[in-house]
């Protein structure tokens, strides 16, 4: 059995451990209020731009774009955001099982996919298991800028307006709220969800656009997917602070129910030690008489 110093040494660790995961939790629940309200505010921007997207392109019949057609599938490209760190309970394991599950599933050869890896813990986990990475970008703010992540979104929509990629998907976590968060697959290019809004849309057809539907396209729809990239950022940011708080939130109680455990077995064996100091001069007394 342990020695009482060692149970009192185990006692204070965990006390202070305790107050570290107490302290963080409370930072990641700051943290996440922040980036729930960004979210939040992004949504009335991404609404607006998706139903005049939508009106131009269900308007101008003869008007096309390559991001609004679908191509044969040669190559996919995957997007896929993490953390840039742990704590975080499962939510990079989630994140990184569904896009690997995603590639067992779908495609047989290296030659068909490559990865666009936003958050060191996707980079890392791509390069283990060798999966192919074209672009890929680390240490983003806890509350970031659509200037962050401007640069990455462009190139990953010039690589299907290239053609180096066909289809483009973005797995990551949807944000529900401060208990909930889901993983979440979008197909992001080609762009067909345009006419979910058009029914809903405020705009009327005896609307002109200058110079024309299809330069204003042309303009817009890599604006808007680089957007949707930015959205599905902001939600995983909220999502991973959601999971941080969690995680210490449980690391906080294990500690404290370990504590607890702790304090009986270190008053058991004290009250052994006690009674066992109390026989042996009752002994010692029993002897001399």
């Amino acid at each position: 059995m342990a020695s009482l110093r060692d149970i009192k040494g185990r006692i204070n660790s965990t006390k202070k451990t305790r107050k570290i995961t107490s302290a963080m939790q409370m930072v990641s629940a700051s943290k996440m209020t922040k980036a729930e309200q960004n979210t939040k505010a992004f949504e009335p921007y991404s609404k607006k731009i998706q139903e005049v997207m939508a009106h131009i392109a269900n308007s101008a019949t003869e008007t096309s774009h390559p991001m609004l057609e679908k191509r044969e599938v040669k190559k996919t490209g995957y997007m896929v955001i993490t953390a840039d760190k742990g704590l975080v309970g499962a939510y990079n394991s989630n994140v990184l099982k569904a896009l690997y599950q995603k590639i067992q599933q779908r495609h047989q050869s290296k030659d068909e996919y490559t990865i666009i890896a936003i958050g060191r813990m996707g980079y890392e986990f791509c390069k283990k298991m060798d999966l192919p990475i074209a672009q890929s970008i680390i240490g983003i703010g806890d509350q970031p800028d659509f200037a962050d992540i401007k640069e990455i979104a462009s190139e990953t929509v010039q690589l299907y307006e290239d053609e180096e990629i066909d289809e483009l998907h973005i797995i990551y976590n949807h944000y529900v709220s401060a208990i909930s968060q889901q993983v979440t697959t979008t197909q992001l290019l080609p762009i067909t969800n345009l006419g979910e809004r058009n029914n809903t849309s405020s705009f009327h057809d005896e609307y002109e656009y200058e110079p024309n539907e299809e330069q204003i396209l042309g303009v817009l729809l890599p604006q808007y997917a680089e957007s949707l990239i930015y959205g599905a950022l902001l939600e995983g940011k909220a999502s991973e602070h959601a999971a941080s708080m969690t995680a210490m939130k449980s690391a906080t109680d294990n500690a404290g129910e370990l504590i607890d455990k702790l304090t009986l077995t270190y008053n058991r064996v004290r009250q052994a030690a006690i009674t066992q100091e109390i026989t042996e001069i009752s002994g010692g007394v029993a002897a001399l008489e």
